[in-house]
């Protein structure tokens, strides 16, 4: 006798994405729907039990609701070259409408009253465009450094009134802005090269460490945007002492 079908919608249908990096724990959410007149028993079943953690994993859904089961990647070495064969499976019943005892149920419920869902898990990494992102914001760097020192040397030879304490400590700081850019552009030159390494040891050992890189790669982008915000407000001040 031919299984009934699965009277519960699933979001995702068929694949469960989990995106990187994988140096963490990595959620994803499967959606359970039933839009039956019926409660419905369920049960999350995985192949690598080890590797994932489930919320929850088993309950009821009650007629004409839906359930968000969070479904989490354990840290784990992600290999691009290794595809991943790991599967879920959402089994459920049509629950009695005198159920005292969900696990009592799942013990004494014959196979053919089983339904089931399978769905398959895919590994993804971000966009790797962390490199093209390091080149463009060393040239938003140097271009308002370049602003904000063009702008110090005008007011100063346009004013003659312009103090000297303050012409003085806009230079330091232009100074102290123009050090940090170019300490920032080396750590980046030097993170391509180390990517680079790691990568070419990724393809020999088949152990990649991307996430690390991509990590490091944020960071420096988000101090490279307050470098900016800083070369603005630089402007701004030696516009107002200007005017």
């Amino acid at each position: 006798m031919a299984r009934p079908e699965q009277v519960l919608l699933l979001e995702p249908q068929h694949e469960l994405k989990f995106r990187g990096p994988f140096s963490d724990v990595v959620t994803t959410n499967l959606k359970l729907s039933n839009p039956t007149e019926r409660n419905v028993c369920f049960k999350v079943k995985t192949t690598a039990p080890r590797r994932y953690c489930v919320r929850p994993n088993s309950g009821i859904i009650d007629a004409g609701t839906s359930l968000n089961v969070q479904v989490m990647l354990q840290p784990f070495d992600y290999d691009p070259n290794e595809k991943s064969k790991h599967k879920f499976m959402v089994q459920s019943l049509l629950a009695p409408p005198d159920m005292t005892d969900m696990e009592g149920v799942w013990k004494e419920v014959r196979p053919e009253e089983l339904m089931d869902s399978k769905l398959r898990c895919v590994f993804e990494l971000p966009l790797e465009n962390e490199k093209t992102h390091d080149m463009d914001s060393s040239k938003m760097i140097s271009s308002s450094l370049l602003k904000s020192e063009s702008s110090v040397l005008s007011s100063k030879s346009m004013s003659s009134n312009l103090d000297d304490g303050e012409v003085k400590k806009i230079m330091e700081e232009c100074k102290r802005l123009h050090m940090e850019a170019q300490r920032l552009r080396e750590e980046n030159k030097q993170i391509r090269e180390d990517d680079g390494l790691r990568m070419r040891k990724s393809n020999m050992m088949s152990s990649p460490h991307s996430s690390m890189a991509v990590k490091k790669d944020e960071g420096l982008g988000i101090r490279a945007m307050a470098l900016i915000v800083l070369f603005f407000a630089v402007g701004v001040i030696v516009g107002k002492l200007v005017l």
